[in-house]
């Protein structure tokens, strides 16, 4: 078992050793250090903060710790109670709050949970922030109120519900012209809070829903992590109920993955794909994915006259560069679509909506739209390194090996070394908690994609000498 401190928040499993788990200790000081944060940092005599949980079966009990406890440092509380990660960064600048806080573990099995913590306009906190609030729970600097100043609590229920009307008042989100279509389509929940939003928004849109484990129950059916080898039930649905397509999130609803009407995967790098086409075909401009997304955003970018760029790995990194560059859409190849009309964070309201306005319009099925774009394949790979072992050193290594190497189209060292070819290219990664570099390559060819995979790892265990 295991507790992950980092700028973005606190992550880890329930039960267990105070300081080693995620235990009703460590989710005290964790919300009392971001508390303090707020307070330090905004000069108000009121604050407020949003607050939203997942159906993983211990929020309720980290619910309620967290909401106290911002309660005892004197801070209002608007209780979303069972929501998404996306209807809380919404709901933060409605509700004119000061902050936010997420209670999930996103794509983690049931066993864990966490912190995720919001600005004042709903975005994830800078690393810079991050760093201030681990310090402040470190040196366990907390002061809490007396009793006449403490907080206040405001339950408001509607937000999913508010999300959903926010969703369908975007230009580009045509639900009458979705409903002509009649569509059909299953919804895998994983028994969450995406069970309950994505079959309403469905409904608002004259879509006929099949539900399949959305139960908001915390009893996850599957691994939450919507990759293939965990959704052979709904690829096995969609065909069996002649289904338009199936729809899977994860439990805090921030990441999108689409089954074509054959029962095959969409794959989740082509749902940014197929929403940027969409929004680039109405409104031409610039597109921001992070360095391990797939190459078709590029093209597809370019098929419509704008510009794309690449950011460091990390949904903070992609906003970040999505701001500069004045991206009209962006987001992650995990399935994370990212629409600075609504917000800037991932939301997969805002995918589905404008995924089926985008389909209505089209003489297709989804398996032919989905062989109408590049192709691209991708092999995900790690090489284990003895503690011992300098990955910075490996790292500048291959770097100096391809900086002048001929076959090499660019290369850049923001975010490991991420060196593209002609028609493929691989970005490695250390991990920040142990010797590990991660692999990422892309080629037109699973084959290709895996053989250059091999290349890189034996070219790194020969740096190693391993």
């Amino acid at each position: 078992m295991t507790l992950i401190k980092s700028i973005s928040g606190i992550r880890g499993t329930i039960g267990g050793k105070v300081g080693d788990n995620l235990t009703p200790v460590d989710a005290v000081k964790f919300a009392s250090a971001y508390g303090m944060f707020l307070k330090n940092n905004i000069q108000k005599e009121k604050l407020k903060v949003v607050i939203g949980r997942d159906a993983r079966i211990s929020g309720p009990m980290i619910h309620n710790l967290v909401v106290h406890t911002l309660i005892g440092l004197g801070i209002d509380v608007i209780d979303l109670g069972l929501s998404t990660t996306p209807t809380v960064e919404v709901a933060v600048p409605l509700e004119q709050a000061d902050g936010g806080i997420i209670l999930t573990a996103s794509h983690n099995p049931k066993q864990w949970n966490a912190l995720k913590l919001l600005n004042e306009k709903g975005e994830f906190l800078s690393g810079k922030e991050g760093e201030l609030i681990l310090q402040i729970a470190e040196s366990e600097a907390f002061d809490f109120s007396e009793v006449d100043n403490l907080g206040e609590i405001t339950i408001n229920d509607a937000y999913m519900d508010i999300h959903i009307d926010e969703v369908l008042a975007l230009p580009l989100v045509d639900a009458d012209a979705v409903a002509k279509r009649k569509f059909k389509v299953v919804v895998d929940g994983v028994n969450s809070s995406g069970g309950i939003i994505i079959p309403k928004l469905l409904e608002q849109m004259g879509v006929e829903c099949v539900k399949l484990y959305c139960e908001p129950n915390g009893h996850f059916p599957h691994n939450p992590e919507p990759l293939k080898e965990h959704l052979g039930d709904i690829c096995k649905l969609v065909v069996e109920e002649k289904a338009d397509f199936g729809i899977v999130v994860d439990p805090d609803v921030d990441r999108l993955a689409f089954i074509s009407n054959d029962g095959e995967m969409f794959g989740e790098e082509y749902t940014l794909v197929a929403v940027a086409d969409y929004v680039l075909s109405k409104t031409p401009g610039n597109t921001v994915s992070n360095m391990s997304s797939s190459r078709a955003l590029r093209d597809i970018t370019v098929q419509h006259g704008g510009s794309y760029q690449a950011s460091a790995v990390g949904e903070v990194n992609v906003v970040e560069l999505m701001k500069a560059t004045h991206a009209i859409i962006g987001g992650e190849g995990n399935g994370g679509i990212i629409y600075p009309e609504l917000h800037y964070g991932r939301d997969s309201l805002v995918g589905v909506a404008l995924f089926l306005t985008h389909l209505a319009g089209l003489d297709m099925t989804v398996a032919e739209l989905r062989a109408s774009y590049p192709q691209y394949y991708m092999s995900k790979n790690k090489i284990e390194l003895t503690p011992q072992i300098d990955v910075d050193a490996i790292l500048a290594a291959m770097t100096e090996k391809y900086k002048n190497d001929s076959s090499t189209s660019s290369l850049s060292t923001i975010d490991g070394v991420k060196v593209d070819f002609a028609t493929e290219w691989v970005h490695l990664r250390k991990s920040n908690t142990e010797p590990i570099i991660r692999i990422y390559t892309e080629a037109p060819t699973q084959e290709a994609a895996d053989t250059l995979a091999v290349r890189i790892v034996n070219e790194i265990k020969a740096v190693a000498g391993i």
